[in-house]
């Protein structure tokens, strides 16, 4: 299958139940704080029994999370100066973007197609 087929109408419906769960707890983890330590444990656990098109999705999953706390945490120090706040909502705004779009793909039944990129996967 490649990056842009849904699957067919022929071919089995694959359980999206845990990624979504992972993507809404990314979401959460902007109102209750370490929501998203439950995310990527979720992520971590579940990664080698994915099929199909779920994969790339844990993948996107696991760097949100490693590379939101790496934004997340130079934000945090250059609060000192002004940037830092500015740094931090980007972060943010980035976090959300990446769960839409990684809703979106899981909706379709599809794959992300660049998983590891540090934008948006698209």
């Amino acid at each position: 299958m490649t990056n842009s087929e849904p699957t067919s109408p022929n071919s089995p419906s694959v359980s999206t139940n845990i990624p979504m769960v992972i993507y809404v707890l990314y979401l959460l983890n902007l109102a209750v704080p370490f929501a998203a330590l439950v995310g990527i444990i979720m992520a971590y656990v579940n990664r080698s029994d994915a099929e199909a098109f779920l994969p790339s999705h844990y993948r996107f999953q696991i760097r949100t999370f490693w590379i939101g706390l790496l934004f997340g945490f130079i934000g945090t120090v250059l609060t000192v100066i002004i940037i830092g706040w500015f740094m931090l909502l980007l972060t943010v705004i980035w976090l959300i973007i990446r769960c839409v779009i990684g809703i979106r793909y899981l909706n379709k039944q599809q794959e992300i197609p660049h998983p590891s990129s540090w934008l948006f996967g698209n």
